[in-house]
């Protein structure tokens, strides 16, 4: 069983419209991302995001409709499963309301858009047109008249009705601006490719009759004029507002304008040819146009009266290649983009200001893993997280390329770098002025010394070799402000106070012969420290460092931790080394008020303590960090000190060091540092664990200078450095401009370097001229180190990094890569090449190896440290034999193979229109014997592949062009040969999003895992997916809570959950998706409210409360 959960969510902007919807007097931007919809508010630079919400259903059209008694505008959103609705804002509760149920359009008898599904509203308001399918028109009244309408109603639409028209291939369409002196229907322009191949126009007139009761109504749409006298570059029509009329059709080399009353046109050229891809009107005279190649033009009518005289076209920028443009007023403009930033523009005198960037991944061509959180080895630890995973991937086309660096997990902004320091132990943040001031100093502790670096206002550092009396030839275990402008200083073999003013040593106190000072912590009035590991003495600070209490412990052993908090007075709590208890006990008299036992392990000892706020309104938190790498949590009762119910949390391998960061209002974050650094806070009334994307940190404190508002101090094992941490986990992408298609990219770990397959577009003279190169790139900037151009017209279709057999069988790494040429090269039949480079210690490309093949190579593997090749029809492994490749055996697909994965000897072909199948290679059994490719197992089902990968013992996981996933297992206990054979589909779902890439990860697995993660996934549109198979005693425990989170919580638009995730494509259409577990819909449990995460909990079953189930779910959280 199979588990789906969202990494970096689709970024990909197809939609987007300006709209008053979340107030009357305000302007909104609505953005569609696939099955998102995003609202922002407009300032004067740029938007800000007021609202977001996942729909069930990818948007494929949006528009606003006003209806009378409505204070606001409402939004109609449009489904790839032909399911529409209307949606308002409610102000009150801040939430998105469906106004108009979703309604099914679908028609199994028509054939669907070739071109695009297509809204449009007239002008008056009375009408809305849907384009869904090639030859049919629906037609939505928007204010019926019929007589089950009531007049109490807030707003009316009417029911669909559709009309047939004999325009099959539409390219663009809309309604005309009624004339203000004509009476008549609707008037619909639609552009077309007729059967001869040419451009057609032509008018139809609108004409609709309200039904009666029970009935919809009728439309008819007949042809006023037509005309076939188009440029064949014809692609989109803009309707023209008063006072001229009419509309204009851009083409690739001219624009003209068509007077729709007289007939008449005028027609002039381009003066440079391009490809228009999208427009947004300005007024009434001028309009935004974009083109294919990111430029951003200005279209002017020019006017005598009513009547058009020509028009100018001024290029004003340069952009991201648009997708769909919105003109936002004042000067302000929003560029949305599917291949590129969208961004948002402002418009000055022939020239554009990009005033803000909204990053986009889409579409993801390519991805690799480039390490797992672990970049000295292979070996990965029990728990995982995404966010120590670093994904690069491929992103973009032509000059949007790029590459991106994703990491998702609380993000480090580096601000400042004092240096390499090797081996600090701790760092303290001071201040110069006073405990309530702003820090100004960080005090590094080492084996035996101190260094202090004081800053000034501008940021200037400065080490000083004294300072504020503070004993620097001594490592220092705590130092701090403390009240009566004080500094409080505790070292291996005494504690001092100083006077910040007069630097003078206030009060000393020494261990003397009570052996080293091992542990210490205060709050501002007590100390307690630990002497000789087994006694714990307790000092007042406001008393000259009097001991007011002294306890030794000989039935817990060495003290391992002490921690005084400042959230809960008159406690302090310690761990302990052989007991592995935890005890809380009154910091006056250091009494045991409570004992807590935490393991019988006598491995698992406390490590690190921290009581703190973590969620407002809610009892403070208490942290214990285990040596194993468990995290133990309770809340306390602040009155009675009583602990609430355990949780445990793995966050390594080895033991945590916790520190307290400010996050304001009283609340705190919590800097765990392990292995895999994490932060832990408090969101939502719950807590949270989020990997921190910091490497190799050792120690930190907070440090809210007046230079540095808000950093923190991190030292790492070479150096000390300034930076911003994020108060809470989100997706970081790191990005670098390539301005070319990356199509394809390989890591190689051993060369610390990316080979990255690139596509070049430029225009000379007004033709596309195409380039493709390999390229490689150092992993730090990924600079380029090295270029490889290809042949003219031949285009990069794969590149791997391989570890090849040479001829003394000896496994050496390379960059392998496949192409395919655009256009037949040569007097023979070939139609691509296999190349073979190898990278010096001069980290250059040079080139070994390379074949001619007949067929376009799509993908490439390695088996047994041979080639194998993908080629048309053709599965090949090659041999590398010296200069020479030496084909070994093959295999002949259905169709054509366009994805490989390999496990073992086994390979899994996914194959253009027959699925997947998989085959079994076999070196020779005896001298002179053959190679063999040899067919397995099959999947007999219709279904366009898009990418495979091994996720299990024979089991494999396949994405297909209509956006579905499928698990597939083969039938090893099969009775007869014939039944083995067989691919059976165990687990699969609708993802709505076409996969372009699976990568396999291995990740070392956990008896305690809730489920085992297996792959990562990028799609067209932008998004990262993580794949998991569920752990078999939480299976159906899964799928109940599935069940009752879905039949609870509503989408807009009442779409239901099963129907937005059952598989579905051309040949079949299941009711709901089978053994899948959506993992956002799962994590949905978190933020419903307690009566209906009770009534969850009772549904499904559990003998767990809703605690323990609500732990589950954010368990399943943290891995993504």
């Amino acid at each position: 069983m199979a588990y789906l959960a969202p990494i970096h969510r689709p970024s990909s902007v197809r939609h987007a419209l300006k709209i008053r919807f979340l107030s009357p007097d305000e302007d909104s931007l609505v953005i569609a991302k696939a099955n998102r919809l995003e609202i922002y508010s407009l300032s004067q630079d740029g938007v800000v995001l007021s609202h977001t919400r996942t729909l069930y259903g990818k948007v494929t059209m949006l528009e606003r409709l006003q209806f009378g008694q409505s204070p606001t505008e409402h939004l109609f959103v449009g489904t790839d499963r032909y399911m529409y609705f209307t949606l308002s804002w409610d102000p009150e509760s801040q939430q998105l309301c469906t106004q108009k149920t979703y309604v099914d359009q679908a028609d199994k008898a028509s054939r669907d858009s070739q071109t695009q599904d297509r809204c449009h509203v007239d002008p008056s308001r009375q009408y809305m047109m849907l384009q869904l399918y090639d030859g049919i028109i629906t037609i939505l009244p928007l204010l019926s008249k019929g007589k089950k309408k009531k007049s109490s109603e807030p707003f009316s639409l009417g029911d669909p009705v559709p009309a047939r028209i004999p325009e099959f291939f539409v390219r663009s369409s809309g309604f005309l601006y009624p004339r203000e002196d004509a009476n008549v229907h609707p008037k619909i322009a639609i552009l077309y490719t007729d059967d001869r191949d040419s451009v057609c126009l032509c008018y139809k007139g609108l004409d609709y009759s309200p039904g009666g009761a029970g009935d919809p109504g009728s439309a008819n749409l007949d042809t006023l004029t037509a005309r076939d006298d188009l440029e064949l570059g014809a692609s989109h029509i803009i309707p023209v507002p008063a006072p001229a009329y009419g509309l204009l059709v851009l083409a690739e080399t001219s624009i003209t304008y068509f007077d729709d009353l007289s007939g008449e046109s005028l027609n002039e050229p381009l003066r440079d040819p391009t490809i228009f891809v999208a427009w947004a009107p300005i007024d009434a005279q001028r309009w935004l146009l974009a083109d294919d190649f990111g430029q951003l033009f200005l279209l002017m009518v020019m006017l005598e009266g009513s009547e058009v005289k020509g028009w100018k076209l001024d290029v004003i920028g340069n952009t991201s290649r648009a997708t769909t443009l919105v003109y936002l007023g004042n000067g302000m403009a929003f560029v949305g983009s599917h291949q590129g930033d969208s961004q948002v523009i402002r418009i000055q005198e022939k020239k554009i200001q990009i005033l803000q960037n909204l990053a986009n991944i889409a579409p993801i061509l390519d991805f690799t893993i480039m390490d797992m959180g672990n970049r000295s080895g292979e070996a990965h630890s029990n728990e995982y997280s995404s966010g120590q995973a670093r994904i690069v991937t491929g992103s973009g086309a032509f000059g949007d390329g790029s590459l991106r660096s994703i990491r998702s997990g609380v993000g480090i902004e580096e601000q400042g770098l004092l240096g390499d320091m090797e081996n600090i132990l701790e760092l303290h943040s001071l201040s110069s002025y006073g405990e309530e001031s702003q820090a100004n100093i960080i005090a590094a502790t080492f084996a035996d010394e101190t260094r202090v670096f004081q800053f000034s206002a501008d940021g200037e550092v400065e080490e000083k070799e004294e300072l504020m009396g503070l004993l620097l030839t001594e490592g220092s275990l705590y130092i701090s402000n403390i009240p009566n402008n004080r500094l409080l200083q505790v070292t291996r073999s005494q504690v001092r106070i100083t006077d910040i003013e007069s630097t003078m040593l206030t009060e000393e106190w020494s261990a003397q012969d009570m052996g080293t000072i091992t542990v210490a912590s205060a709050n501002r009035s007590h100390l307690v420290i630990s002497t000789g590991g087994t006694e714990a003495l307790a000092l007042d600070l406001a008393k000259d460092l009097q001991v007011t209490a002294e306890r030794v412990f000989p039935e817990d052993g060495q003290i391992a931790c002490i921690h005084v908090p400042s959230v809960c007075a008159g406690i302090c709590i310690a761990g302990f080394w052989q007991s592995t208890a935890v005890t809380i006990m009154n910091v006056d008299s250091l009494e045991t008020i409570q004992r807590v036992v935490m393991s019988e392990d006598i491995a698992a000892v406390p490590r690190s303590l921290v009581l703190t706020q973590l969620i407002p309104k809610e009892s403070p938190t208490l942290l214990i960090a285990m040596a194993n790498g468990e995290v133990v949590t309770f809340s306390m009762d602040t009155t009675s000190f009583a602990l609430g119910v355990r949780k445990a949390t793995i966050l390594g391998t080895q033991g945590a060091t916790f520190k307290t960061l400010p996050r304001g209002n009283g609340l705190f974050g919590v800097f765990a540092i392990c292995e895999h650094s994490s932060l832990i806070y408090g969101s939502e009334g719950r807590m949270v664990y989020a990997a921190v994307t910091a490497e190799q940190a050792s120690c930190v404190c907070p440090f809210d200078a007046e230079a540095y508002p808000g950093a923190v101090a991190i030292a790492t094992p070479n150096d000390l450095r300034i930076t911003l941490v994020d108060t809470e986990r989100t997706t970081h992408v790191h990005t670098l401009k390539v301005n070319e298609t990356v199509r394809r990219i390989a890591y190689s770990r051993q060369l610390k370097a990316f080979g990255v397959g690139t596509i070049h577009r430029e225009l000379q003279d007004g033709c596309e001229v195409i380039e493709s190169h390999l390229k490689l790139n150092d992993e730090i900037m990924f600079k380029e180190l090295d270029t490889f151009a290809l042949y003219k017209d031949e285009l990069i279709e794969s590149c791997i990094r391989a570890d090849l057999r040479d001829r003394s069988g000896k496994l050496t790494e390379r960059f392998v890569v496949g192409t395919a040429y655009m256009e037949h090269q040569g007097d023979g039949e070939v139609r691509g090449r296999i190349l073979v480079f190898a990278v010096g210690k001069e980290r250059k490309l040079k080139l070994i190896n390379r074949l001619s093949v007949r067929g376009a190579c799509r993908a490439l593997g390695v088996v047994d440290g041979n080639i194998v090749a993908a080629l048309v029809k053709t599965v090949v492994i090659y041999s590398v034999d010296g200069p020479d490749l030496t084909k070994l055996a093959t295999y002949r697909t259905s169709t054509a193979p366009i994805a490989l994965a390999i496990s073992g000897n086994e390979i899994a072909i996914g194959d253009l229109m027959k699925s997947v199948s998989v085959v079994s290679y076999a070196r020779p059994t005896h001298p002179g014997g053959a190679h063999t490719l040899i067919e397995i197992a099959r999947h007999f089902e219709t279904a366009w592949a898009t990418a495979v990968a091994y996720v299990d013992d024979h089991t494999w996981l396949e994405s297909d062009a209509e956006g579905n996933l499928m698990v597939l297992k083969q039938n090893v206990g099969g009775i007869t040969s014939d039944d083995r054979r067989i691919l059976h589909t165990i687990s699969e779902i609708r993802l709505g999003e076409m996969v372009n890439k699976i990568q396999r990860v291995e990740v070392e697995e956990s008896s305690s895992a809730l489920v085992l993660p297996r792959a990562f996934m990028g799609t067209v549109d932008g998004s990262v997916y993580l794949f998991a198979l569920i752990a078999p005693s939480k299976q159906d425990l899964l799928m109940r809570l599935q069940q009752a989170i879905a039949s609870r919580i509503q989408s807009p638009g009442n779409v239901p959950f099963n129907t937005y995730r059952a598989f579905h494509n051309s040949i079949r259409e299941s009711e709901e998706p089978y053994r899948f577990v959506d993992g956002e819909l799962i994590e949905k449990f978190l933020d419903c409210p307690s009566s209906l995460q009770e009534s969850i909990c009772e549904e499904v079953g559990v003998q767990a409360d809703v605690e323990e189930l609500r732990a589950m779910v954010e368990e399943l959280r943290r891995i993504h």
